[in-house]
């Protein structure tokens, strides 16, 4: 119990959020989907207006030369994304109150898979989902160690299950292209042992979709530890007025989540990843 509180301390030093992006030409090459890290939240920018921000997929977009769509919406959990009524961190509220990337009136779940029935030549899916299920258990446990820990195991259970039929929504639709997951990147790198519980649902879920797994924690592990193992140090969070960090990337954590991404595709098909993207398209 002692080494789960532990755990649970470091977790609850990663909370994150989420919101969508921009549509396209032929064939709406990529569709990204996920919280607020895929939708670019800052918070010192006016969200009334979506075109403030700039997420991890549109470097990934701009990288691969290929259009993107992002669906992504700021607070969602791995529930809400799949129905109105699951488990949700601010999604739902933020959506009421400010525009995402993309307008829709249903699921995020609901929305891609629509999206791909209409777009069956899409060439890349992303995802990037999990952080607001823990941010949820933290608020509901009014952030006692106890309470997370004995939460924690169901927590991560729901995340693997609803991760799953995320996957296997999107592999219902008859889309048989690419799709990566990409996990999440630690505020410190002293200690990594809460984002690793973190993100093993994800990994897990993936592992039977035959979907690609981006290291977002390995993506800004060399940086960080640089700095002494801060990724705010290293310039990786949105700084704050007042000091310290967001827990948000700046354009240089993006800019590594989104070589992430590309890495894992390239890893995959060795040879051109703009090849590969065509290879498996539908």
């Amino acid at each position: 119990m002692k080494k789960l509180a532990v755990l649970v301390g470091a977790l609850a030093l990663f909370v994150i959020s989420a919101v969508p992006a921009a549509a396209t030409s032929e064939g709406h090459g990529y569709l990204a989907l996920g919280d607020s890290v895929a939708f670019g939240f800052n918070p010192l920018l006016d969200p009334g207006n979506a075109s403030n921000f700039t997420g991890y997929p549109e470097i990934v977009a701009q990288t691969l030369n290929i259009e993107d769509v992002n669906a992504a919406c700021p607070g969602e959990a791995t529930g809400g994304f799949i129905s109105s009524t699951g488990l949700d961190n601010v999604c739902r509220p933020y959506r009421a109150a400010f525009p995402l990337h993309v307008a829709y009136t249903g699921t995020q779940l609901a929305f891609a898979v629509d999206f791909l029935r209409d777009n069956p030549r899409t060439r890349l899916v992303t995802l990037n989902l999990g952080a607001n299920d823990i941010f949820r258990l933290q608020r509901n446990c009014n952030n006692d160690p106890a309470c997370i820990a004995a939460n924690l195991p169901t927590f991560l259970a729901n995340m693997d299950t609803n991760l799953r039929t995320i996957f296997a929504d999107i592999r219902g639709t008859g889309y048989t292209g690419l799709i990566v997951a990409l996990t999440y990147y630690a505020l410190d790198y002293r200690d990594v042992s809460g984002t690793i519980l973190l993100n093993n649902p994800m990994i897990d879920a993936a592992s039977h979709y035959h979907v690609l797994v981006a290291s977002g924690l390995d993506a800004w592990r060399a940086d960080a530890l640089a700095a002494g193992g801060s990724s705010c140090a290293a310039g990786l969070l949105i700084p704050l007025p007042m000091g310290g960090c967001d827990v948000h990337p700046t354009p240089k954590g993006r800019a590594l989540l989104a070589e992430a991404i590309v890495g894992s595709i390239a890893a995959s098909c060795p040879g051109s990843v703009t090849g590969c993207l065509d290879r498996n398209r539908p």
